[in-house]
């Protein structure tokens, strides 16, 4: 019997499977390639990186880096000295560390006399968070209760009354009546980080949100998979392994699979939570998942390989006054290899270029509507590409593709990419990652902490002390 079993191997799968490395464990993909969202894979001659390609937080101080120290992994990665180049028309934006020189860039586009009495502000938030000693979400228990209480308590103490203020009512308290463009370059940023706009979520919210080209932000050499890969490395892993069925048993949980069963004592689930219940026959469990509903929010990605040897950022944002086609954004990301990346460019650079969407548009639609509204989408994407990058001609692209929610649910089992943004009309639904069934977990962007490497590594971090027992 196993001591510990992970389903899935996204970034949560594969960091707590790397922290319990010394158990006897197992950590299951669907996939041949490990990462989920996170994976890097190849079609034809061509490595492509599943989704957005930004590793923040490996920090001194910050969880992600103790994390990695612990596995003992020095990750193969590269300073982006200019986190995302933000694009508007004539408007041009780079988030970069340095403030200064930030704040130089928003002043000379959306000048405004508060702007450092806004940013300010956001940084020094930010800043107090990742100084904080008692982030904890648990349930289900009162040990778990007093704990979370303790984590609110700290957040309480630490910001006061601006953690009830609305990050929308902040804005206007702080900026007074901006331009369109101004608003939507902030809610844009939010849409990468935390999945909505500033209408509904908190002053915290907002600054997390959009203080993480404030840090490090790093390109990964080989792609967001070699990354995976290495975190992994000294952990039993069965790829394109499907767990199609978990059973209750006497001493834990069996997972039944078309290669074999197994037994496990405990079990971490970085399905999404969305999709969970689908693993399940017993009712209690079912009804569990079941009961958080269904996250619409997914992503429709552009995958070109170019024959050109020009130099680029590493990342780009594009944001337009009307939504995308199909899409529920105004805005695209771009990720672009470097060319010295001897996986990723190999054979041409390789670009990642995704925007919001609908999980369930995608899903209702007929095969003929499907194939042409995904054409469509996929052509004004590159047109809009190849508008801004003029060096580029369209004889220049390879190969060009695209995904969409059935996409992603064909490889990796999720329709959805990320959770629920966390708001004040959900705070209290949040998932946690333990679950009321002894010896059932769960981790990744569908629980505490939500998206991105910090975000999850947080979450990852909560479960590995309910697993050592220390929580």
């Amino acid at each position: 019997m196993l001591d510990l079993a992970v389903v899935g191997s996204g970034i949560g799968g594969s960091l707590i499977a790397a922290l319990n490395k010394d158990k006897n464990i197992t950590l299951f993909e669907k996939d041949k390639n490990l990462g989920g969202c996170a994976s890097t894979f190849k079609r034809g001659s061509h490595h492509y990186n599943a989704g957005a390609t930004t590793l923040v937080g490996y920090e001194d101080g910050h969880i992600l880096k103790k994390q990695f120290d612990t596995i003992g992994l020095t990750p193969n990665i590269t300073k982006s000295e200019v986190a995302i180049r933000v694009v508007q028309g004539e408007v041009v934006i780079d988030r970069v560390k340095d403030f200064e020189q930030f704040l130089e860039s928003i002043e000379k586009s959306y000048p405004n006399k508060n702007n450092r009495a806004f940013w300010s502000k956001i940084k020094e938030i930010n800043e107090k968070f990742w100084k904080l000693q008692k982030i904890y979400y648990a349930k289900y228990s009162l040990k778990n209760y007093i704990k979370t209480a303790s984590f609110i308590n700290e957040l309480l103490f630490t910001y006061g009354f601006d953690l009830l203020k609305n990050a929308r009512f902040f804005i206007k308290q702080t900026l007074g009546e901006i331009t369109a463009g101004y608003e939507r370059f902030i809610d844009s940023q939010l849409m990468i980080t935390v999945q909505t706009n500033s209408k509904d979520i908190s002053i915290l919210s907002l600054a997390l949100g959009l203080s993480y080209p404030f840090h490090d932000v790093f390109y990964v050499d080989g792609g967001m998979g070699s990354l995976i890969e290495e975190i992994v490395k000294d952990v039993e892993t069965k790829k394109d392994h499907e767990i199609q069925k978990i059973l209750k048993d006497t001493n834990g949980w069996v997972l039944e699979s078309k290669k074999g069963s197994y037994k496990t004592k405990d079990l971490v689930l970085n399905s999404s939570i969305y999709q969970s219940a689908n693993l399940f026959d017993d009712e209690d469990i079912k009804n569990y998942y079941n009961s958080f509903g269904f996250s619409d929010q997914s992503a429709f990605v552009v995958y070109l390989t170019l024959d050109i040897k020009d130099e680029f950022l590493d990342h780009y944002q594009f944001i337009y006054d009307d939504l995308i086609p199909n899409s529920t954004s105004n805005s695209f990301f771009v990720s672009v290899s470097k060319q010295d990346d001897k996986v990723l460019s190999k054979d041409g650079l390789s670009v990642t270029i995704s925007t919001h969407t609908g999980a369930n548009f995608w899903k209702s639609l007929s095969k003929d509507e499907y194939k042409q509204k995904k054409e469509y989408t996929q052509e004004f994407i590159v047109g809009k590409f190849l508008e801004y990058f003029t060096s580029i001609k369209k004889q220049d692209i390879k190969r060009c593709f695209s995904a969409t929610s059935i996409t992603f649910n064909r490889y990796i089992n999720r329709y959805n990419c990320g959770g629920k943004a966390i708001s004040y009309k959900n705070i209290g639904q949040l998932p946690s990652t333990n679950t009321p069934f002894k010896g059932i977990y769960n981790v990744g962007d569908t629980v505490f902490a939500a998206q991105g490497w910090p975000g999850v590594a947080i979450g990852v971090d909560v479960l590995q002390r309910q697993l050592n027992g220390s929580s």
